[in-house]
């Protein structure tokens, strides 16, 4: 009977910990828009779709120069966040003829090189609690 005790609630624990690991929150905040034009395009990636087809995407409405997200049902993990400020909303990021952009972006950590956001600069991990981020543009 000890042992039918004991096997019932590591699976209870075990059940507990799968259900906890794959219900959290990330939160992503960008404080500094310039202006409140437009909307903040928000993308969820991991390593492997990073800056190919997010795992989720939100759109952030813009108010005194700032937005907040939440990406929802968020399983343990690595991830990065990639945002833009779609000031004309028209769906894409604009581009200078030579290439630089036109609308403010920002990743999380805030790592900002020349070029495009990297994986391995972005990325934070998701374990066992709800996650809260500011993005500078």
């Amino acid at each position: 009977m000890k042992i039918l005790a004991s096997i019932l609630v590591v699976v209870i624990i075990s059940i507990t910990n799968i259900i906890t690991a794959q219900n959290k929150t990330i939160i992503a905040t960008v404080l500094n828009i310039s202006s409140d034009k437009g909307i903040v395009k928000f993308a969820l990636y991991n390593k492997t779709n990073f800056r190919l087809k997010p795992l989720q995407s939100e759109i952030g409405n813009i108010e005194n120069g700032k937005t907040t997200i939440t990406f929802k049902e968020v399983a343990g993990g690595e991830y990065a966040i990639v945002c833009y400020h779609d000031k004309n909303s028209n769906d894409k990021m604009d581009f200078q003829p030579n290439g630089m952009p036109l609308e403010a972006y920002g990743a999380s950590n805030n790592v900002m090189n020349f070029g495009p956001p990297k994986f391995d600069d972005a990325k934070f991990t998701v374990v066992d609690k709800n996650v809260s981020l500011e993005i500078k543009f």
